[in-house]
């Protein structure tokens, strides 16, 4: 099947929803300007569509017309597209530059919901051959993690009328990846983010006299460079715990013992496994340096995302259409997962799916000239769109296909 002359087709269509969409970036849950471009694109196809209260996503069920009519019976799969944007000022000039001030697509996703658009379009001209029900996605807030655990709670998975059998997801990478590379993996894929913030609460004094009081600023310090230094005697090195420490703060002069300093970390773990010991070794190891400066640790773990974990089945059938699709020598092992955090994770939880990340390097340059997917010299280039297009839908049609006689 592979899509791919199909998503040629279409492709200056999507090219210009793309431009539009990073012309008007918009944050978080609510992205009115957003969900009207991309329901306006919908508009003319026999869509199912449900537009959850007090959220700007999407959920479109478009039903085969070779699925089985009993609806038990019939595949039901999911494919997902983030929407939101991010508050950064754009630096790279381009025609379809961010025109709001400090906002920018500076992960990709105005890309990930255009590339969508065209998958609907190109399954809907081939309904009549399709073995089951997909439902798409268009999510927002993914940037804050919270996106698809709105979406499960208002329905997503069920909007179809039974359960999904299989998710898809997919992300665009700047600066990672070699121009026109696919990559998945079964397990681990990506992150949990949690955070580790605390305060230490000492005794405050004057400078030229630390022993009479107790000093919060030494138990800080020791705590930020022995967590980096537990990274490594507590885990294995061959599954990726990023810890950093991005607030620190205490005082206000030179000579003065603050009575108190606040630390933020975030916490990145790849497993289950690694995530609960994680919040083990870091609050004790926290709580016992405290202590042993005459100090009181008052900790808040945060628990973010969990680690987006692929279901096996589901990506070896994605290598499998990446391979058919691109060949072998575009699809490269993914030999670790990425210490990046994403939330499709929370739909991965709930049923079987993979997650696909993709390069927008242009064609011929090097990919490390740009910058990374957060950075406001980010770039993902146009010309990945009829490929990311005809993914999806290949994903979905196929996946339905094989699935169908199954349930």
């Amino acid at each position: 099947m592979y899509f791919l002359s199909e998503a040629k087709a279409i492709e200056d269509g999507i090219v210009e929803l793309r431009h539009r969409l990073h012309r008007h970036p918009e944050l978080g849950t609510e992205l009115p300007w957003t969900r009207e471009q991309v329901l306006k694109e919908l508009t003319g196809i026999d869509l199912e569509i449900t537009l959850p209260e007090g959220d700007s996503s999407i959920f479109a069920v478009l039903r085969g017309g070779a699925a089985d009519p009993d609806l038990s019976r019939r595949p039901v799969v999911l494919l997902r597209a983030d929407m939101d944007a991010l508050p950064l000022h754009e630096m790279v000039e381009s025609d379809f530059k961010s025109e709001i001030d400090g906002l920018m697509h500076a992960c990709g996703h105005d890309l990930h919901t255009a590339t969508l658009v065209g998958a609907v379009k190109l399954l809907d001209a081939r309904r009549a051959e399709l073995k089951g029900d997909i439902v798409f996605l268009f999510q927002t807030a993914e940037e804050t993690l919270t996106g698809a655990r709105n979406a499960i709670a208002a329905g997503v998975l069920d909007v179809a009328g039974k359960r999904v059998d299989r998710a898809y997801g997919a992300h665009v990478f700047s600066g990672m990846m070699p121009h026109s590379t696919f990559q998945t993996r079964k397990g681990p894929i990506m992150a949990a983010a949690d955070g580790l913030f605390f305060d230490i609460v000492g005794k405050g004094g004057h400078g030229s006299m630390p022993e009479k009081g107790a000093d919060p600023v030494a138990a800080m310090a020791e705590i930020i460079s022995g967590l980096q230094v537990l990274v490594t005697r507590r885990f294995t090195a061959f599954r990726p715990v990023v810890v950093n420490v991005g607030v620190a703060q205490a005082g206000d002069a030179s000579n003065i013992i603050p009575e108190s300093c606040h630390v933020e970390a975030s916490i990145r773990t790849s497993t289950p496994e690694d995530r609960a010991l994680a919040e083990e070794v870091f609050t004790t190891y926290v709580t016992k340096v405290a202590e042993a400066h005459r100090c009181e640790a008052r900790i808040n773990y945060l628990h973010g995302v969990a680690p987006a974990v692929c279901d096996d089945d589901a990506a070896e059938f994605a290598l499998e259409v990446l391979t058919d699709m691109f060949g072998a020598e575009r699809v490269p092992e993914m030999q670790l997962p990425l210490s990046g955090s994403e939330d499709f994770a929370e739909i991965m939880a709930e049923v079987p799916g993979a997650f696909i990340c993709y390069s927008g390097t242009p064609r011929g340059e090097d990919y490390t000239q740009w910058g990374s997917n957060h950075s406001a010299t980010c770039w993902f280039d146009d010309i990945v769109i009829p490929e990311a297009v005809a993914m999806y839908a290949e994903l979905g049609f196929r996946q339905c296909e094989e699935l169908a006689g199954t349930l």
